[in-house]
């Protein structure tokens, strides 16, 4: 892991000049930056979760069934519960799920709904549309052939045994899941807590509401991370502005109660981009420092003081141009947030282009790109400053400096969603 210490300023001033002056690291390759997040630390403890709150969340232990699956001889059809051979003789009023049935004799057969519990002595299930109750009361099989035994009864333990596995640890709770578990018998499940992260937008210039001029833009930024920063696997505590100031931004983030926080913009080396100085002030340690890809290379990773209670803090840095912000986040929050959460490593997708992929001459570039009939295809409007390209992508593509030439095998990067 690449490491470069930030020598702590004195006053704001010395803190403002030494940013201008600071050191000039080269940029890490892409690759390398990606690997770097996806590496930092350990997913954070185990914590249990109700079912209802576990979603998204991570398996911290296998998941192993609490009962039988079913726990009981069931249904599978509407129909008649039939002891033997037929014709049968009906008995009783019908056995609903979650009733208890009374043993059925031979030669005897009870109207059954799905998924309700097989009478003791049940030989098997004969279907609804395969059944006729003649006027004498008794049930003949008018189906292609005899009902064989067993027939439309799901057994005891069909789908898993009481402490079998069923997930190992590191799956992602989805609704399917939870659904599992409920089955399962589970209540709570032990899941990797959640990072959570306080997104800081950073810079005067920018408006929450009305038509950008004088000057000023939109802030694009605050609208679109906060729900791609939840998709990663995040919580997001917090969004709020900070102004163009020293002194306000070190508080930020000398203050933030998160494990991880995500600045936008006052990464480069502007007039008022305080970032660094406000890092060498809380005493920070730079992990990444501008990264060899367009858009976005003046990104950056840090590792913050830990907080009062010894929790690990990181902090990371976007540019503030949105597609470059975007960049970012796929390159460094990401990993990061997947790290931390639990989230066991996805391998690389592999696209071909379908139309060659202009690259920079020396730098990575992510394209946003639509992947159309399993393969890429560019899209306009891909320029640091747009959002419309990206508004109509699914996807980034991982071009290597050079390009890549129609057919050719390109990585995507999904979109968060």
């Amino acid at each position: 892991m690449t490491e470069a210490p930030i020598t702590p300023a004195g006053t704001a001033s010395h803190a403002h000049r030494a940013k201008n002056g600071r050191a000039r690291h080269a940029a890490i390759a892409w690759e390398q930056a990606r690997s770097t997040a996806g590496s930092v630390g350990e997913p954070l403890p185990a914590v249990t979760r109700g079912l209802a709150q576990a979603l998204g969340h991570v398996l911290a232990e296998p998941l192993a069934a609490l009962t039988d699956l079913p726990s009981f001889d069931t249904s599978a059809m509407d129909g008649w519960a039939v002891a033997g051979p037929g014709p049968w003789k009906l008995q009783g009023s019908g056995v609903l799920a979650g009733g208890r049935p009374e043993p059925l004799a031979d030669g005897t057969a009870v109207l059954i709904a799905t998924g309700a519990r097989v009478p003791p002595g049940a030989s098997a299930v004969l279907r609804r549309e395969h059944g006729e109750v003649m006027d004498d009361g008794s049930l003949h099989d008018r189906g292609p052939e005899p009902v064989p035994a067993c027939r439309d009864i799901r057994p005891r333990g069909e789908e898993c045994r009481t402490g079998e596995p069923l997930l190992a640890a590191g799956a992602v709770i989805t609704p399917a899941v939870l659904g599992l578990a409920a089955a399962a018998g589970y209540d709570r499940l032990t899941v990797h807590r959640r990072p959570t992260v306080e997104l800081l937008v950073l810079g005067d210039e920018l408006l929450e509401s009305g038509l950008p001029g004088d000057g000023r833009v939109r802030d694009a930024l605050g609208p679109l991370l906060p729900p791609w920063l939840e998709s990663c696997g995040a919580e997001v505590v917090n969004c709020r502005r900070v102004a163009d100031d020293f002194g306000l931004l070190r508080e930020a983030v000398l203050h933030s109660p998160a494990d991880v926080v995500v600045t936008t913009g006052s990464t480069a080396a502007g007039p008022v981009d305080y970032l660094h100085a406000a890092l060498a002030e809380a005493g920070a340690r730079l992990l990444v420092d501008s990264v060899a890809v367009r858009p976005g290379h003046p990104m950056l990773l840090a590792e913050l003081p830990p907080a009062a209670d010894g929790r690990a803090r990181r902090l990371v840095g976007l540019p503030g141009n949105p597609l470059a912000a975007v960049a970012g986040t796929l390159t460094l929050a990401r990993p990061l947030l997947r790290r931390l959460g639990g989230h066991p490593q996805a391998p690389a997708r592999l696209l071909p282009a379908a139309a060659p992929l202009p690259g920079h001459p020396r730098d990575t570039r992510l394209m946003p790109v639509l992947a159309a009939d399993g393969a890429v295809v560019p899209l306009p409007f891909d320029g640091p400053a747009m959002l419309r390209g990206l508004a109509l992508a699914g996807a980034l593509a991982v071009v290597p400096a050079g390009g890549v030439a129609q057919g050719e095998s390109v990585e995507v990067l999904e979109i968060p969603g």
